[in-house]
């Protein structure tokens, strides 16, 4: 049982190391010397990148508190015509890209779209000059197309919020003369405060690291500056540093949301006893609550699949069948590769934590999540860093060998890609197998004890079993992510090598989506697979 522990303890510990590898060289190229790129790029436009930066955060959690909160409350709380597909509907926009959303849309508004070409036939008017019209292709437009494919994460999280609240508290707010909008803002609302901070987080740091969309809307960020500096300028330290400066941001976002809530106490409420069915909505009120709800899930997703669907119809013949396969089988290979070995890591540092008790064994579960919260712009960099310095070491020792130089192993092979998906979503996997190795008894482990079963025939006999659903639901998550991740894939990828993911950002870049319609339909539908399974999750939860 002991050398057992030593091996799981080893093993966690290695491989949360080496998965926070990344992240430290990041820190550590960008502490080393300046360089004349990274002063050049300080005096001239970062501060103009900065601020787009910073408006682009505002901008898309403000638009997104806007779609999801009231959409949240009226799916918890009231009943609508389709309500019992909307709840689910509203969150199937998280599989949009928004980038293909944000094609589809510049498609729709430009001059020469449908939507001003049907305006200047019912008007007559012949030029852009008699008219005005919102130009898509700025900072409020991205800002706009980010919130559309954003906003369910706190829909998500508000509508979990909203459902969890005792119906007394809002009953006893109507009893003391206040109206259902007053009773919202002084009750409801602030019980909900604290998930919608969340979600609030997730969307600012979702827009943070996002770079198809921005660099398709040609808003310059700290995102695309990292991107710019090392494909443009081929210098890594430039680009570590402005990395650094972007993970600080990102620590003072998660700071800064759990300081606001650090003096606010939740109880958990017994709902299951007086919450009643929802409430009808008459007259303007449920036709205005149906616009909206089902109007949102329209602009969001159905409307841009639906132009996918007629892309790819219309440009079957002229799309290229072999490349889709070719793309969709390295897509599959590697995110393949990534799950099992995410799941692998999972499961190490999960059955440390499980045999130990020492206060430490969580801390290589900690340390193998921190990924997850770094941009895949920026956790490439660091990938790169490490798998670089690794290269040149191997090189010059097989130089003072005098046995040739063996070339870039890591860096510039697959390994590169594997590695950035590996550490970026093994805290998808900690987290399933998490959840279900928690649902295990400790009893279980107990008894298996004093039957005479050392850790190795715990695990295999008992827990692994128990816990199969739970695996299985973790590498399909590692190997979704895998397949849709696009900002590690574009600066990772070995020479001539295309994932799904590239390959529709490259035709959406070029103008021509409607080329790539159909291996971005397969993008969105296998996004849809994890928004369906926490959608039933949150149902069973509040059944």
């Amino acid at each position: 049982m002991l050398e057992q522990n030593r091996f799981l303890k080893t093993s966690s510990w290695v491989f949360s190391l080496l998965l926070v590898l990344p992240i430290l060289a990041i820190f550590s190229t960008a502490f080393g010397e300046s360089d004349d790129v990274f002063g050049h790029l300080m005096s001239t436009v970062m501060g103009a990148y900065t601020l787009n930066t910073i408006l682009l955060v505002v901008g898309t959690v403000f638009l997104s508190l806007l779609m999801g909160i009231p959409s949240a409350w009226l799916m918890a709380n009231y009943s609508i015509p389709g309500d019992r597909w909307l709840q689910w509907a509203l969150v199937l926009p998280l599989a949009m890209p928004g980038y293909i959303v944000g094609y589809i849309y510049t498609d729709w508004f430009d001059y020469a779209g449908p939507i001003q070409l049907f305006l200047r036939d019912v008007t007559g008017w012949t030029s852009a000059a008699q008219y005005w019209f919102p130009d898509l292709r700025t900072l409020p437009g991205a800002c706009f197309v980010l919130a559309l494919v954003l906003h369910p994460y706190i829909y998500l999280l508000a509508r979990a919020a909203f459902m969890e609240q005792s119906l007394t508290l809002t009953q006893s707010a109507r009893l003391m003369g206040c109206s259902p909008l007053q009773s919202f803002l002084r009750i409801s609302l602030p019980l909900a405060r604290p998930a919608i901070a969340v979600g609030a987080s997730l969307v600012a740091m979702e827009a943070l690291g996002d770079f198809g969309t921005v660099n398709y809307f040609a808003v310059s960020t700290l995102t695309t500056a990292v991107y710019d500096t090392w494909l443009g300028y081929s210098n890594l330290n430039a680009a570590a540093k402005i990395s650094a400066i972007m993970l600080v941001v990102i620590f003072l976002l998660i700071s800064s949301e759990r300081y606001s809530r650090r003096k606010q106490k939740l109880f958990s409420q017994n709902v299951s006893a007086d919450k009643i069915a929802k409430a009808p909505l008459n007259g303007k009120l449920k036709a205005l609550a149906t616009f909206w709800c089902w109007g949102l899930f329209a602009i969001a997703f159905l409307a841009p699949l639906g132009q996918l669907l007629i892309y790819a119809w219309d440009y079957h013949s002229s799309s290229s069948i072999e490349d889709f396969i070719q793309y969709s089988f390295n897509s599959l290979y590697v995110s393949s590769i990534a799950a099992v070995v995410a799941l692998i890591i999972a499961l190490l540092v999960n059955f440390y934590r499980r045999f130990s008790a020492s206060p430490a064994s969580n801390v290589p579960m900690r340390i193998s999540s921190l990924g997850y919260a770094v941009p895949g712009t920026v956790l490439a960099i660091g990938v790169l860093i490490s798998l670089t310095s690794i290269d040149h070491a191997i090189n010059d020792v097989a130089k003072a060998m005098d046995w040739g130089r063996p070339g870039l192993l890591f860096s510039g092979t697959m390994f590169a890609l594997l590695t950035a998906f590996v550490v970026r979503f093994s805290a998808v996997a900690i987290g399933s197998v998490e959840s279900s190795l928690a649902k295990v008894s400790p009893s279980l482990d107990m008894a298996a004890r004093t039957m005479g079963c050392n850790a190795k025939s715990i695990i295999k006999r008992v827990q692994l079993p128990l816990i199969r659903r739970g695996c299985l639901i973790a590498m399909l998550l590692v190997f979704i992510e895998s397949m849709k991740e696009l900002n590690a894939a574009l600066l990772l990828r070995p020479f001539n090598f295309e994932t799904l993911a590239t390959y529709v950002f490259n035709y959406a870049s070029d103008e021509h989506l409607e080329y790539a319609a159909l291996p971005a339909i397969l993008l969105v539908v296998v996004g849809l697979i994890p928004l369906i399974m926490i959608n039933r999750s949150l149902e069973q939860s509040h059944s």
